[in-house]
């Protein structure tokens, strides 16, 4: 990750805040609830309505360009519980989900894997829909 500024909206940021206090006490994760927390620090926080159409925001689709095998993904950034990487739904746990958030496109993104570093560039960004949310909130509900 670079040392820059991300934004992040005001309510994915109290949404992350809690899901960090959450897993904190988790054995599992710590490096990745590190770095979300990380993040999440040096964020500017922002509300839903400043934020640019092409920033990555919690349930946003994205397509990615990976610059070493020039392989393009579609994926959405999800909280763990709607995670699903066969579908392409990608926790902010998880060290690819933690590097998209409060990127916009054009932006190229370095994380570590366990294979080494991986560098991705932001093609092109979908902020959710209506929809989306209320079947975020049923998925919350179902949980719950």
């Amino acid at each position: 990750m670079q040392d820059r500024h991300i934004v992040i909206t005001k309510p994915d940021a109290a949404s992350l805040r809690g899901l960090l206090a959450a897993r904190m006490r988790a054995a599992r994760d710590q490096d990745h609830l590190e770095e979300l927390g990380a993040e999440l620090e040096r964020a500017l926080i922002a509300e839903r309505d400043e934020v640019p159409g092409d920033l990555i925001t919690m349930r946003t689709r994205v397509r990615v360009l990976d610059l070493e095998s020039l392989e393009r993904r579609e994926l959405v950034l999800v909280f763990p519980s709607e995670s699903d990487p066969a579908a392409g739904r990608i926790s902010v746990l998880a060290p690819l989900g933690t590097a998209l958030l409060g990127y916009r496109e054009r932006d190229e993104v370095e994380w570590t894997m366990p294979g080494g570093l991986r560098r991705l560039r932001i093609e092109k960004v979908w902020q959710p829909t209506a929809e989306d949310s209320a079947i975020s909130r049923e998925l919350k509900a179902a949980v719950s």
